[in-house]
């Protein structure tokens, strides 16, 4: 049997890391004034102390409240074991009143090995229900009802989110409604009688800065203690990593990284690239791994239709980007030219082009999507006179003149004086 190569079992490791969300998340829990803090004191409290409550986790797709709540109730389980009963429910399968109804009886009576009756209406499911919260609130158990989606189950009559809060009501009852949505608004979908029956707590799950991301990688990264890695490697791995971690280049990639998309799933997605990208005659991760991760999960349908843009229609770009930087209130071809003809008297260049050259390469960045139309008024207008937009970020542009081979050094110079 042959000799495991230490680079490889480091690979193994963080990738079953990055795979495992409890991992992930449970850095989260080490922090005093966290979200898993928040929560798992709302329904801690709930189980200790007997009473009813109800809170909305809010926050992007991606940024981790189903996560972190799954966390919060695994360590609650353990705590409690005899005292807590979840019961979850999706907006995308469960929206209909009469269906959410009859999925949480059926998992009512699957825990509690009662028989379960298909045929059940809505009121006799209803009548269930709250003979279960006065049954549980009697035996000190708390029912914890997770709604994922809940912005969907905001529409209609809202029978469902109603019974449940107004069951609640009762001192005899002992639950929390939790509700998990991408919607920040999901409170203010509630009607107003089951608005007044709620407890109008929210977690905001919002992005984390690059200085988290950055000690959220050393969490999934670094080497465990108790691994079966040799001693030696392990420090030396560490060691580069944490070099690494703290350099400024690492930073600048995070910042690009963080850009578009700064959610943890995105973070997980672009680490889990990196180590794919780990060299395993050298043992360690390097920066090269990180910069070689970054283009490999980033779509860049922008740069790509950038590549096949003449010098011209680049210069119309980056005027366009000076004219937003100015904050210019109205743009169009005639402002954008005024913009193009000033660059040759501040500047010594050749690259003068004529009116109707210019023309038309501005109709070819609207055929090509990288500008467009404010809006469909003025349709009988003049190209010239419409007012128009730029659909390229700052860093998109910038990023596409570095990649572009013959592109002028005075655009270069612009943008660097626009950033």
């Amino acid at each position: 049997m042959g000799v495991e190569n230490p680079a490889e079992v480091a690979k193994f490791i963080i990738r079953s890391r990055i795979a495992d969300p409890l991992f992930v998340y449970s850095y989260f829990s080490q922090l005093p004034d966290s979200n898993y803090s928040k929560l798992k004191y709302i329904i801690s409290s709930s189980v200790t102390e007997a009473c009813n409550n109800s809170v909305l986790l809010l926050g992007p797709r991606g940024c981790g409240k189903t996560a972190v709540l799954e966390l919060v109730l695994e360590d609650l389980l353990k705590e409690h074991p005899d005292m807590i009963s979840v019961v979850k429910l999706n907006g995308l399968l469960h929206s209909d009143n009469n269906c959410a109804l009859k999925e949480i009886a059926r998992q009512v009576c699957m825990e509690h090995q009662l028989q379960f009756s298909k045929m059940a209406s809505f009121d006799e499911n209803s009548k269930f229900l709250l003979s279960i919260l006065r049954e549980c609130g009697l035996a000190h158990k708390t029912i914890v009802f997770v709604l994922e989606e809940f912005d969907l189950f905001t529409e209609g009559k809202q029978r469902l989110l109603y019974s449940l809060l107004d069951a609640m009501q009762s001192v005899s009852s002992q639950a929390v409604v939790v509700g998990v949505s991408c919607r920040l608004d999901a409170d203010q979908l509630l009607e107003k009688r089951v608005r007044s029956r709620f407890s109008h707590r929210k977690l905001l799950f919002l992005s984390s800065p690059g200085e988290d991301f950055q000690r959220l990688a050393e969490h999934i990264l670094l080497l465990p203690m108790d691994s079966r890695l040799p001693n030696d490697f392990r420090a030396s791995f560490n060691e580069k990593l944490l070099n690494i971690l703290a350099g400024e280049e690492f930073k600048g990639v995070v910042d690009q990284l963080c850009y578009s998309d700064s959610t943890v799933s995105h973070l997980l997605r672009f680490l889990f690239c990196a180590v794919c990208h780990m060299d395993l005659s050298s043992g360690s991760l390097s920066i090269q791994n990180f910069k070689s991760a970054l283009p490999s999960i980033q779509r860049q349908p922008k740069q790509e239709a950038l590549k096949d843009c003449s010098v011209l229609q680049l210069y119309l770009l980056v005027c366009m980007k000076r004219l937003e930087v100015k904050e210019v209130e109205l743009c169009n071809f005639n402002s954008i030219m005024k913009e193009y003809k000033s660059i040759p008297d501040s500047f010594q260049t050749c690259d003068n082009f004529a009116r109707n050259v210019c023309l038309r390469a501005f109709e070819h960045l609207l055929q090509r999507g990288l500008v467009s139309f404010q809006d469909n008024r003025g349709q009988g207008q003049s190209t010239e006179f419409r007012p128009v937009k730029l659909l390229i970020s700052w860093h998109e542009l910038q990023q596409g003149l570095q990649s572009f081979p013959s592109c002028p050094v005075l655009l270069h110079k612009l943008m660097a004086r626009e950033g």
